[in-house]
């Protein structure tokens, strides 16, 4: 029974041995440019310096934007922002999505005013 079970596998082997072919290595491709090592230096050069010629505003220049806020409303805005500690909270930060409510803003002010 053993022995049967050894010829067997011997036999797998060798016809699995005669099917496999491999690839053949036909080696690096043959060079296909006539351009010589500087002028393709020189092309690469001249593509750096063009910028993105894809890029949607390639070849539109610089754009000029004008604001209509003043000057001080934009500054009042920062200030009232940076002073605001729940501005920044996101709630995907949070486990389901869901700010907890230890960081709600409270409804009702405890805090007092120095009487002059």
């Amino acid at each position: 029974m053993n022995a049967s079970k050894v010829l067997a596998a011997a036999a797998l082997t060798l016809l699995a041995a005669a099917g496999a072919h491999a690839e053949t290595y036909d080696g690096v491709h043959a060079l296909t440019s006539s351009a010589s090592r500087s002028e393709v230096a020189d092309q690469g050069v001249v593509a750096a310096r063009a910028g993105n010629a894809y890029g949607e505003a390639a070849s539109s220049g610089a754009q000029r934007f004008t604001s209509t806020a003043s000057r001080s409303a934009v500054n009042a805005e920062a200030v009232a922002k940076a002073h605001d500690p729940f501005a920044s909270l996101d709630r995907r930060a949070f486990y389901r999505d869901q700010v907890p409510s230890a960081y709600s803003k409270p409804k009702v002010s405890f805090s007092r005013q120095a009487a002059l």
